[in-house]
């Protein structure tokens, strides 16, 4: 399992592409994403996302909160863990920081299950 901008040119290792933002990425259709699901549900909740505004500085109570958030989302987060234990998966999101995201924070929690 790994993560990837979304911009990035989609690769055959990606395997499974799995768009890990609440809105779409702006200047990407649909047609030429490659992206074979959409989960945002799991994203962080738009009033998170909106009080981090990836300001590095915010990130390690970012984490906290969304790690807290994620905990009411264990059928969608066993569905990707799932998936992966099956085939590659790629969980991309569209922010420009590299480091400091939520797709960051979601591939922890992820590699931390069971």
């Amino acid at each position: 399992m790994k993560i990837k901008r979304v911009y990035d040119k989609p690769e055959k290792d990606d395997g499974y592409r799995i768009l890990v933002d609440r809105l779409w990425p702006r200047g990407i259709s649909k047609a030429t994403a490659e992206i074979d699901e959409w989960l945002k549900e799991i994203a962080p909740s738009t009033e998170l996302r909106k009080w981090f505004n990836h300001e590095p500085e915010k990130y390690q109570e970012f984490k906290k909160r969304y790690k807290e958030e994620l905990k009411t989302q264990n059928e969608t987060l066993k569905k990707i863990h799932t998936l992966a234990k099956k085939k590659n998966v790629t969980l991309l999101y569209s922010a420009k920081d590299t480091q400091y995201n939520q797709a960051v924070v979601l591939l922890e929690v992820l590699q931390k299950m069971k």
